[in-house]
């Protein structure tokens, strides 16, 4: 086994613990918030926390993010199942520790919401997700606020161009070491006025300008003349 494979395997195996640390934090989270408000927001009960900004009111929502799909419970519940594998599969081939941290959060929110699905349902696929931050025009969870970081941290990550994969990261490194030699060409080319000269361009470049002075000094001659 190469050095290189060890410390690609050492890197993984890191990356997997980071996925594994902030996914495991930030479900226990989720789900320890929808166990206190089943059991302190169960009869109506609401709780203000910022005046007409937010309060904590207990709601069983079927469908997905603002109450969408409310009909489709057993839709939303497949869709949730491929996406935290999905999730999975994109954090086992990322090489990017930003990327595992993204989409850990992700993986959290999607199977934190998930669980609600499966352990309240009443038949197959219809189970409902515990939601109790109210905002006044929209009732989510903790699950949600993960989500919802973890697509903001994603757009930020496909912005900033940060490399997913190794394919990724390679051809950055082959475009950034291509971008001296353009600097370096570039210079050449501005020392091809002294003579130097390494491509037609250069040349052309030079043989008219010297037609251009052969002119000049023509004209100077007849003028003296």
């Amino acid at each position: 086994m190469s050095k290189e494979t060890t410390v690609s395997r050492g890197r993984s195996h890191i990356r997997a613990a980071v996925f594994g640390c902030i996914a495991t934090t930030a479900l226990v989270l989720d789900q320890v918030s929808k166990y206190w408000a089943l059991n302190t927001l169960s009869h109506g009960r609401t709780i203000p926390v910022l005046k007409g900004l937010l309060s904590l009111t207990l709601v069983r929502n079927p469908g997905a993010t603002l109450g969408l799909g409310s009909s489709m419970t057993w839709l939303i519940t497949v869709l949730a199942m491929v996406a935290c594998v999905a999730i999975l599969v994109l954090a086992y081939k990322t090489i990017s520790m930003r990327w595992t941290s993204a989409l850990a959060l992700a993986f959290a929110g999607a199977l934190g919401n998930l669980i609600d699905r499966i352990v309240y349902a009443d038949g197959v696929l219809n189970g409902k997700v515990v939601d109790f931050l109210d905002y006044g025009w929209s009732v989510g969870n903790v699950a949600d606020v993960f989500l919802m970081i973890a697509g903001v941290a994603i757009v930020i990550l496909i912005i900033s161009a940060e490399p997913f994969s190794k394919a990724e990261l390679e051809r950055q490194t082959t475009q950034d070491a291509h971008e001296p030699a353009e600097d370096e060409r570039a210079f050449h080319l501005s020392e091809d006025s002294n003579g130097v000269l390494y491509n037609e361009d250069s040349i052309k470049l030079v043989k008219s300008a010297g037609e251009e002075h052969d002119g000049s000094s023509n004209s100077s001659q007849a003028g003296a003349r």
